[in-house]
């Protein structure tokens, strides 16, 4: 280990720095912000069973407690990055650490499953304000293109790491403190890092900004198609598949989505110009990672019930149960590396599609054959989710245009959460339709036990067909290079620069 002291980083005012450690401030507090707020999208996973006990809720109102912060989340990405490109990005994530953090403290007057969810949903708004942004400002910190990758590569190990670590780190705090602890550890955490941003990430100059006007309308469809379509499957589940409050939720969304298409096409100032996807790369990446997430969420909110409930868990061994996945994640680098280095993303994004869908169906098979065998099937699930999502995420940026990388990051970002959001109601909806809609207080039955395990095996059965043709599906339409070198053919408008 080196004795050398580490020496700060430049003063805002000099614009890139020439390595990791130079940069070590600015780019610890991005990570920071980045970590907070992807562990935030799991923190409460593992404490859904005492919030249901505590606040009287059912598994439709605990699934909207982790569903509504992706909700928010990903619906407002892009957005937060548009405003950023005309606000200025390190002045926009500092507002979104402040608000983040004030948000987090609210917890303490929370009583009800509605109020609850409700300040998740604020907190994604927050949170939206923080992620794209955090990306972009990775890129910029550097002039070479080796070091935004390696940067960028941090920034993805880590958020990684913070989702997955949510259920330990919340059943570890549940063994102390009460569930409203894991919000208000938010907010100091929120502090440490806006004094990094400060420190060390320069100010954006007038002349990187636009005075483009913001897409509200866009914004606002995008919200509105995510919303109604994952508030359908909760609707079928309580009112029907045929009522009118489900038939006409599956209408907006369809309506909301079809008008935002529109709206984006004939926009002066859209707020994801629909172009991009004519790059294979682009689109195929996209995709591949709403795939990613589908499959990461909805196991993550299933299993969460299983080991506390039909196993009759603590929290804190609950939230144990899930370190394969944690040591996977950081163990997994070399071999999802290796596979992009010697078959390229395509082949490499395949074969991490085939360990996703196969680890799916083996769950299926596996919730009733004990904790060995899920186990493994988290390992194998993880392999698929560091090889898709690092070479998706960072193949989706490389191929934009110079002048279009944060967007880049926000539409990875963006795809993602609406995965989440997806994978959250799936799940949610089919074990409150299979099982039960209101969790008991105390230990399960047999009967319900094994009706659990049914309604398991339904769910990640349908996950495997549908996230292997999801993530598959992307994966074609990656390159077969080991880096990213196609662009889109036609230069993106300077007024619609969003790096």
């Amino acid at each position: 280990m080196t004795t050398t002291p580490l020496k700060p980083p430049p003063p805002p005012t000099s614009r890139t720095y020439t390595s990791l450690r130079a940069a070590w401030i600015p780019l610890a507090a991005l990570c920071l912000a980045f970590f907070v707020e992807m562990v935030d999208n799991t923190l409460l996973s593992i404490a859904l069973p005492t919030i249901g006990r505590d606040l009287g809720s059912g598994t439709t109102a605990l699934q909207w407690v982790t569903g509504a912060y992706s909700l928010t989340f990903g619906g407002l990405l892009l957005t937060a990055g548009s405003m950023a490109d005309r606000l200025g990005r390190r002045r926009v994530l500092l507002t979104g650490l402040a608000v983040f953090g004030a948000l987090s403290l609210c917890v303490v007057w929370v009583t009800t499953a509605g109020q609850l969810i409700a300040l998740r949903a604020a907190l994604g708004i927050a949170a939206a304000a923080m992620a794209p942004i955090t990306n972009s400002l990775v890129f910029r910190l550097f002039d070479d293109k080796a070091l935004r990758m390696r940067a960028m590569t941090v920034m993805i190990v880590v958020g990684m790491s913070g989702f997955v670590l949510g259920p330990l780190l919340g059943g570890t705090a549940l063994a102390h403190v009460r569930w409203e602890w894991l919000l208000l550890v938010n907010a100091p955490i929120a502090l440490i890092a806006c004094v990094g941003v400060r420190l060390g990430v320069p100010a954006d100059r007038p002349e990187d900004l636009t005075r483009d006007r913001l897409d509200v309308p866009g914004a606002a469809l995008s919200v509105a198609a995510i919303g109604l379509a994952c508030y359908a499957l909760t609707s079928g589940v309580e009112h029907g598949w045929h009522s009118a409050p489900t038939l006409a939720s599956i209408a907006g969304a369809v309506l909301a989505a079809v008008a935002f298409v529109a709206h984006e096409r004939r926009s002066k100032a859209p707020m994801l110009d629909l172009r991009l996807f004519r790059n294979g790369t682009v689109r195929g990446a996209a995709v591949a990672q709403i795939g990613t997430s589908i499959a990461m969420a909805g196991v993550m909110f299933g299993l969460i019930l299983h080991f506390q409930f039909a196993y009759g868990w603590s929290p804190v061994r609950a939230g144990l149960a899930n370190l394969p996945i944690i040591v996977t994640m950081l163990l997994a680098t070399p071999l999802s590396e290796g596979l992009a280095r010697r078959y390229g993303h395509r082949i490499a994004c395949l074969v991490g599609a085939a360990c996703l869908a196969v680890s799916l169906a083996g769950l299926a098979w596996g919730v009733s054959h004990g904790y060995a065998v899920i186990a493994a099937c988290m390992v194998l699930m993880t392999v698929g989710l560091r090889t898709v999502m690092t070479i998706c995420a960072v193949a989706l940026v490389d191929a934009m245009p110079a002048n279009r990388t944060s967007i880049g990051a926000a539409l990875n970002d963006t795809a993602q959460e609406v995965g989440t959001s997806v994978g959250t109601a799936v799940v949610g909806t089919l074990i409150a339709a299979l099982v039960t809609t209101q969790l008991p207080a105390g230990a399960w039955s047999d009967g319900l036990v094994a009706s659990f395990f049914h309604g398991e095996r339904i769910a990640y059965g349908l996950l495997a067909v549908v996230v292997g043709l999801i993530a598959a599906g992307g994966a074609l339409s990656l390159t077969d290079s080991h880096s990213v070198e196609e662009h889109p053919q036609e230069e993106a408008p300077q007024e619609e620069a969003v790096s």
